[in-house]
């Protein structure tokens, strides 16, 4: 079945690519109108350019998921493009960010320019935005330090300690009050207060390292995937204790090509009923049912283009995008469709967010991360 979704995409993109080529607001037959694109950087699998190539890959998400157009940017003219690390947007500065290994860029949503890209000590690696737009905090690549930057790139403050070691995911909670750090050597996820840029609080330990981990929207609980880990831990922010280890059922670990960990890649549906979780080397997605501090494996979807390392949703809580570029229906849990790009390339990428606009501005954005959002 997948393979068939994918031959029936790459199919319907190739004849309307060029008439497709439209900035978003130029989409819009009505002030009212209300248009959903997937923003999905690249090469957003390591360095890998037969993943969908270089530059930003816009898709429409109310018509089949189809390829629009290629956003050049600064980062994507070069011989040869870095790893795109994160990816993030603010409605309210009309402006979306991303980070490679060594810079932090800035895009005009309505333009598509690249409007700056500044390089960081120490580098940049997985990012989050404020609900403002006014800061980002940008870790620095695995070293042991986030830089809070404001809207254009300035650095507001360095913010460096013994722990957590690694710097690499962030997550800023939805109502902006908190940012949560997390290092690929520390088992420990950090809680930055956003009023002093203090680390305030921690959660923890865990079995392991916290690699991709992800928030309710009331921002009370943390799922994390550990290293060493199919499956995914628990943790109550409120109280800073570890609650629980959920292991995958029916499947056995075995050799990964990337991240070193069987399960890289958690996402929690708006709607925070399921947790779903990928696993690199069954080329799966496994779903579990969350009601509270109970959580029972439900389903598992198999036959994935390659071995996931992420996954996201929708605002509406619709689609599942592993990295893998397949779109799931969560409710039937059904892949209806694929990712290619204008020449018929599959599209991988472990950074990839939702911009919703109306009438040509932006109303509403995603975020890399499937974050609950219950409020």
């Amino acid at each position: 079945m997948i393979g068939q979704v994918g031959d029936l995409s790459r199919r319907a993109f190739l004849g309307t690519a060029a008439a497709l080529a439209l900035a978003p607001h130029r989409f819009a037959r009505s002030a009212d109108e209300t248009r959903n694109f997937l923003y999905v950087a690249c090469p957003g699998i390591r360095n890998y350019l037969q993943f969908g190539g270089a530059g930003i890959l816009v898709f429409d998400m109310d018509n089949g998921h189809r390829f629009v157009r290629r956003i050049e940017t600064a980062a994507s003219r070069v011989p040869k493009p870095e790893n795109v690390k994160g990816i993030c947007a603010s409605v309210r500065t009309r402006r979306l960010y991303f980070t490679t290994l060594t810079r932090l860029y800035c895009v005009d949503l309505l333009t598509d320019q690249t409007l700056w890209g500044k390089a960081y000590e120490g580098g940049c690696d997985r990012m989050a935005i404020h609900p403002s737009g006014q800061r980002l905090y940008v870790p620095s690549l695995e070293k042991d330090h986030w830089h809070v930057v404001d809207a254009d790139g300035n650095v507001v403050r360095r913010v460096q300690f013994s722990e957590p070691k690694g710097a690499h995911n962030t997550i800023c909670a939805l109502d902006g009050s908190r940012v949560f750090l997390a290092g690929l050597r520390s088992r420990w996820l950090h809680v930055l207060e956003t009023r002093s840029n203090q680390v305030v609080h921690k959660v923890g330990p865990f079995g392991a390292p916290i690699r991709p981990f992800t928030i309710n929207g009331q921002a009370t609980r943390c799922y994390c995937c550990v290293n060493g880990l199919l499956g995914f831990e628990i943790g109550d922010i409120e109280t800073g204790r570890f609650v629980r280890r959920v292991e995958v059922r029916g499947f056995k670990k075995g050799p990964v090509k990337r991240h070193g960990c069987p399960s890289h890649g958690i996402g929690m549906t708006p709607d925070e009923k399921e947790i779903w979780v990928v696993d690199a080397h069954n080329q799966a997605v496994h779903i579990f049912a969350v009601d509270g501090d109970r959580v029972e494996q439900v389903h598992s979807l198999t036959g994935l283009r390659e071995q996931p390392g992420w996954v996201t949703f929708s605002l509406d809580g619709r689609y599942a995008y592993p990295s893998t570029g397949e779109v799931i229906d969560t409710r039937t849990r059904e892949v209806v469709a694929a990712l290619f790009d204008e020449t018929g390339r599959e599209v991988h990428s472990e950074k990839m967010v939702q911009v919703v606009f109306r009438g040509g501005e932006p109303i509403a954005a995603g975020d890399q991360f499937g974050i609950g959002r219950r409020g």
